[in-house]
């Protein structure tokens, strides 16, 4: 039993990394109906700016020398701003020229792969294939509650990821710019009228977006404090699959998704060899798919003719 639950709280950890990234696809594709594939990779950016904004405050000979928790504080909202302008040159420079020009949502989704690919090469280039140590910002205190450990680490990213999902909930159903969000999903033609505009919705979602995958890379850095160009390829595919289990375009099927995902691998690979973990993770949530298409929250899209 104390097993079985230590490996519940490993999978609220992971969890935590699969809903931030995910928040982010549904954000996009609520409001564009597009699926932006180079979120992962924004993610991945987000931990590579934090680890040099966090390495530079840190430098003892530099203009900074800071302590590690004022370091903290301070990383958390330079780096989400620096990750929100990463998806903002994105939505400018690659996928607004096309929309403008009427291209087909398909040729939209293969820039966004594209984009991710050259976030990830990009960074192989400039950078090196060397790996980063990111740097160890809170100590690490583990606390013992009935045969469980959980360190402090964890319960800061599990806590964030809650936090997160009620303040991102509370801005799509509580605020202007979220009514203007919603109203854009459901139809944007007559947006004009209603007095909203369209670009600015749409910078505000990538913002927000990116914004949330910058925090997660932070908080993946500090977990997992190896960096590489490629960290967000596969954890940013999982996160989609995770949306769309939960209903992509719903920020609480992306924030249930995630948990789904990783309590269904984290669960795999504590009981079977961890080589089953994929099989079994997309084999089962294949199969929740296959009872509901559209996802746990989704509902089937209607088209007027």
């Amino acid at each position: 039993m104390e097993f079985f639950l230590q490996q519940c709280v490993n999978a609220l950890q992971w969890g935590s990394f699969y809903a931030l990234i995910a928040l982010g696809y549904s954000l996009v594709y609520g409001v564009l109906r597009l699926i932006n594939f180079a979120h992962g990779d924004v993610f991945m950016m987000g931990a590579y700016l934090a680890f040099f904004v966090t390495t530079g405050m840190l430098l003892p000979e530099g203009m900074f020398g800071l302590p590690r928790e004022v370091v903290l504080i301070l990383a958390i909202p330079v780096t989400m701003a620096l990750t929100s302008l990463v998806g903002v040159t994105l939505e400018r420079v690659a996928y607004r020229p096309l929309m403008r020009k009427g291209a087909h949502r398909l040729y939209v989704v293969i820039t966004a792969l594209m984009c991710g690919l050259i976030l990830q090469n990009g960074n192989l280039a400039l950078l090196g294939a060397s790996r980063r140590a990111f740097p160890e910002l809170v100590e690490s205190t583990v606390y013992t509650i009935g045969g469980v450990a959980i360190d402090n680490l964890k319960v800061l990213v599990i806590v964030t990821a809650i936090l997160v999902f009620l303040a991102l909930h509370f801005i799509v159903t509580r605020t202007r710019m979220g009514m203007a969000m919603r109203a854009v999903s459901y139809d944007k033609f007559p947006l004009p009228l209603m007095g909203i505009l369209l670009d600015r919705v749409v910078v505000f979602t990538f913002i927000l977006g990116s914004a949330i995958a910058g925090l997660g890379g932070l908080l993946f850095a500090m977990s997992y404090p190896v960096l590489d160009p490629y960290m967000g390829a596969m954890t940013g595919w999982k996160a989609f699959i995770a949306a769309v289990v939960g209903g992509i375009g719903d920020v609480r099927g992306a924030f249930l998704g995630g948990f789904l995902l990783a309590f269904v691998e984290i669960m795999v690979a504590g009981f079977l060899p961890s080589t089953f973990r994929d099989l079994f993770a997309f084999s089962i949530l294949l199969f929740i798919l296959w009872l509901r298409p559209t996802g746990i929250f989704g509902k089937p899209l209607t088209a007027k003719i």
